[in-house]
């Protein structure tokens, strides 16, 4: 029953096949195996029909108080067990149980398609044998497993290069990783010229007097220093790190992980120990299906890689896990709309302002979820526009955390009680350098498409402004119950205008 892998060693900074060996530890298995299992304790007699309960059948033995069932159960061997109802319960059973040559009592409930349970937040089962089982499993475990688990609760992140995950993933890990530490060494290379006075000449036009330009431009000379001081560190770090980091810190990616019910055998992916019990044995990651312990998976680095097999649609769907699982930048429904609207609909008046059909609005959505890249989104299915905008708002909108995200709205916020349009830019640009690779990415090709969109606002009526009030509540990460958004207009109606100088390389 032990899964085998072919382990991956590094040599020489080369990747090298190593004999097959274990890699799964079975010492769990094992002990589970010498668990002892449920044996009811069946009565004698019958019980009048109206007082039977219905989820029980002869394990219930009626009104009986702990003593009695002690006496019934003395003798007997681990794991035999009988339910009774304990003078003056109302709401509740009992549960007595045989284990390790002593009683124990449990109270118990039950609720139709619920099942039984011990407790209300606790685990759910359909039958009480399987209750039963599940807890001399774990009172067996925790008797003649307790270093094994002790030593898995005190894992450190090594751990996490030496799991089965890593070994089976490591090739994939590791050019994900490449690719995006060449994506960050390209997105941290000092601006070109023409940045660099476009950043002056709208400096110089929001500083009033000498004294100021002279502060700015020291501020930036300190500024371009530590860039400078920055990106040596980072050089000197990258030539320092070993070669068995496969994965560096420069990927994130939170885990989504879920309690799960297994079947079958089934191991951890972080400890390689085996996930014991018969429900909710651990916890699996629902986009790259990381299998853990509860408390392994705390230890498991923010480092998923989604498996596109595993992600239901792309509505609502975390945007990192989104462009890793499809290889891109840009979520393709992001660009799709961004491309359908620039070709057909910069000249249509109130657009983004104006609500599509509902209906088709969902047709689309669903079109998108089931058929990917390869929706047609022409004018010959979709005539009006305002149905392709209005998808592109509502994928922004379901998205589990929006674009400029809860880490950044502080410092884009703050932009808003800046004095000079060259602080608001330089604060801006502090915010999105908080954003994951992901929102930045994406916020960056919104903004400059909503700024194009702008231009036209002769004709289409679209002003920054109205643009700004349309995707404020959409694209920022706002605290709860706020209804005032003043600022976050004013912030987003800046960062529109000025979103050459906020984004630029």
């Amino acid at each position: 029953m032990i899964k085998q892998t072919s382990a991956l060693k590094m040599s020489n900074g080369t990747e090298q096949n190593s004999p097959i060996h274990k890699v799964w530890k079975p010492e769990l298995y094992k002990i589970q195996l010498e668990a002892p299992t449920p044996k009811a304790l069946l009565r004698s007699d019958d019980i009048k029909d109206d007082l039977l309960p219905d989820c029980y059948g002869y394990e219930y033995h009626g009104v009986m108080d702990h003593k009695e069932s002690e006496t019934l159960l003395n003798e007997k061997c681990d794991g035999s067990y009988l339910v009774r109802q304990s003078p003056g319960a109302t709401d509740f059973y009992t549960l007595s149980l045989r284990f390790n040559s002593r009683t124990k009592h449990y109270k118990i409930y039950y609720k139709p398609n619920c099942g039984h349970f011990l407790k209300e937040d606790f685990k759910r089962f359909e039958t009480i044998h399987d209750l039963v089982a599940d807890g001399l499993v774990n009172f067996y475990m925790q008797m003649h497993a307790a270093p094994i688990i002790k030593s898995m609760m005190t894992q450190t992140k090594n751990s996490y290069q030496q799991s089965p995950y890593m070994t089976l993933n490591r090739r994939k890990l590791r050019a994900l990783s490449n690719d995006l530490r060449k994506s960050l060494k390209y997105d941290n290379q000092p601006p070109n010229d023409n940045a660099t006075s476009i950043t002056t000449s709208l400096t110089a036009a929001s500083i009033t007097n000498s004294s100021e330009t002279k502060t700015t431009e020291n501020t930036q000379k300190q500024n371009e220093e530590n860039m400078n001081h920055l990106n040596l560190n980072e050089k000197n770090q990258a030539s320092t790190v070993d070669d068995s980091d496969v994965l560096p810190v420069v990927y994130q990616k939170s885990h989504k992980f879920k309690i799960h019910t297994f079947k079958g055998l089934n191991w951890c992916e972080f400890c390689a120990n085996f996930l014991w019990g018969f429900t909710a044995q651990g916890v699996k990651c629902e986009d790259c299906g990381f299998i853990a312990h509860n408390k392994c998976s705390e230890l498991v680095p923010a480092k998923c890689l989604p498996d596109m097999k595993k992600i239901r649609g792309v509505f609502g769907s975390d945007l990192t896990t989104v462009v890793t699982a499809h290889k891109c930048t840009i979520p393709f429904v992001v660009r799709r709309c961004v491309e359908e609207v620039e070709a057909r609909g910069m000249l249509q008046e109130g657009i983004y302002r104006v609500s599509g059909f509902a209906d088709e609005i969902d047709a689309l959505k669903m079109a998108l979820d089931r058929h990917g890249e390869k929706t047609d989104m022409s004018e010959s299915a979709y005539s009006n526009i305002n149905v392709i905008a209005g998808t592109l708002k509502l994928y922004l909108r379901l998205l589990p955390v929006p674009l400029v995200t809860y880490h950044a709205y502080p410092t884009f916020i703050q932009s808003t009680s800046c004095t000079s349009i060259g602080e608001q830019v330089l604060k801006m640009r502090e915010a999105v350098k908080q954003l994951p690779p992901a929102h930045f990415n994406c916020l960056k090709f919104v903004i400059e498409h909503l700024n194009r969109v702008s231009s036209h606002h002769a004709v289409n009526k679209m002003t920054e402004h109205n643009i700004a009030t349309v995707f404020a509540p959409t694209l920022i990460a706002t605290p709860p119950h706020l209804t005032d958004l003043s600022q976050e207009i004013f912030a987003l109606t800046s960062l529109i205008t000025h979103c050459h100088a906020v984004f630029m390389n």
